[in-house]
């Protein structure tokens, strides 16, 4: 990873902040981040990509499976959906505390802190879990303190990050991402069952976060600079009018169909082994494996898309191809179910995916409404990624037990790439 300069705090709207002083809400980077920073925080979003992906990959859905095998569907979709649903309000509402947080050590740090302990603690609930609610609980737990650490650590890159190195930051934490989906499924395989792939995932998750904290790089907010507190107003902040914002409506609708499609794709993997490859070895290795090939084209995208993008100065572009590229990675899906089909869809669809991660994060941040309100507005954008969580598995069960199976879901899915496609061109504050 090479990135010019150092970390800085960088150059507010009314003068220059040095390193840990004090600042208001509305201060601006005005040097790259270094390298070693950029490789912090990567290294704390993989790790709390582990935490959410060891679970969603394999581990409830293979409690589910022993909890209710003749209802493993509609018990995976209840315990995934619930979990979502306390995601969506978690991660703004985290975003806007952290925007208000007055700690000497900075704004983000302590979320980071605070969410990766909570999140190794629901885990932990989890690999004690011998009941649906008990599984129900633990899983609101990961993905409410999850949702804290995850809001004030992609706060952290308006913060920190200027405007025309967030491609290249952007893909790095696609890379941490997808390099955290992958991890956190290799140890939900490995691990030795249920149990010591939730330990296992745990553990990894606190570790990971331990070089950001320690940097301590992170911008304090002076009390006097904190926004005013008034519940109507904090709870009014979470609505963003597109009328007045409509670039940042259009993004958000955009990431939204995107990461349905994507949420559709992936979160039935191993019940579409089984149930509709057939697949003759153990479907947890297959899920795996097609994990893994995802990870190899998604990294092969990701990080030098971002770097396109920067010194193009373009995104609408970057973001249209990459949804017809998933698009047809999710078509392959629909009509070729085979092994081979799986294995071939999965490596287009890392292609795609690579590219739309680094360049959207990019396109999102160029987007926001307020400098004061990053954390709560970029929680907001969020809302987008945790929504599908809730209602893929609703339009998932019902389609593939009535309504034509996986070919009709995953043909649905491409559908709503190519929608995401066509509606980012309505964007128009960014190339």
């Amino acid at each position: 990873m090479t990135t010019e300069g150092t970390a800085a705090e960088g150059t507010a709207a009314k003068g220059t902040a040095a390193e840990g002083t004090a600042v208001g809400p509305a201060a601006e980077p005005g040097t790259p981040a270094g390298g070693r920073w950029v490789g912090a925080l990567s290294l704390a979003n993989l790790g709390v990509w582990v935490g959410w992906f060891g679970p969603l990959q394999l581990l409830l859905a293979r409690q589910a499976e022993q909890l209710t095998p003749d209802h493993k569907a509609s018990t995976l979709a209840l315990v995934t959906g619930v979990g979502a649903a306390v995601s969506m309000v978690a991660n703004p509402v985290f975003g806007a505390l952290s925007d208000r947080t007055t700690a000497s050590v900075g704004r983000r740090i302590p979320w980071v802190v605070g969410g990766v302990v909570g999140g190794a603690a629901g885990l932990l609930v989890l690999a004690a879990a011998q009941s649906v609610a008990v599984v129900i609980a633990g899983w609101c737990l990961v993905q409410l303190a999850l949702n804290a650490a995850f809001a004030a650590l992609t706060a952290a890159v308006p913060d920190q990050v200027p405007a025309r190195q967030r491609g290249l930051v952007g893909g790095w934490l696609g890379v941490s991402q997808v390099v955290g989906i992958l991890v956190g499924t290799a140890l939900a395989t490995v691990a030795g069952g249920v149990v010591g792939g939730y330990l296992a995932c745990a553990v990894f998750t606190v570790l990971a976060a331990v070089p950001y904290v320690v940097m301590r790089r992170d911008t304090p907010l002076a009390p006097a600079a904190r926004p005013a507190f008034r519940w109507r107003t904090f709870l009014g902040g979470f609505w963003i009018d597109p009328r007045r914002h409509p670039d940042f409506g259009w993004a958000w609708l955009t990431r939204f169909l995107m990461n349905l499609s994507y949420s559709i794709s992936t979160m039935y993997l191993l019940y579409y082994l089984t149930d509709a490859v057939r697949y003759d070895g153990d479907a947890d290795n297959g899920v795996l494996i097609l994990t893994a090939l995802n990870a190899l084209t998604l990294l092969s995208t990701v990080v030098i898309s971002g770097i396109r993008s920067d010194r193009s100065g373009r995104r609408k572009s970057y973001v249209i191809w990459s949804g017809v590229v998933i698009s047809a990675a999710t078509l392959l899906l629909a009509v070729w179910q085979t092994w081979t089909g799986a294995v071939v869809a999965s490596l287009v669809l890392g292609l795609g995916f690579g590219v739309y991660t680094a360049v959207d994060f990019a396109l999102l941040t160029d987007v926001l409404p307020t400098a004061e309100d990053r954390g709560k507005d970029l929680g907001v954008i969020n809302i987008a990624n945790a929504l599908p969580q809730v209602l893929a598995p609703v339009i998932a069960a019902p389609v593939v037990t009535h309504f034509g199976g996986y070919t009709a879901l995953y043909a649905f899915a491409g559908a709503l790439a190519l929608a995401g496609s066509v509606l980012v061109r309505r964007i128009r504050s960014v190339l």
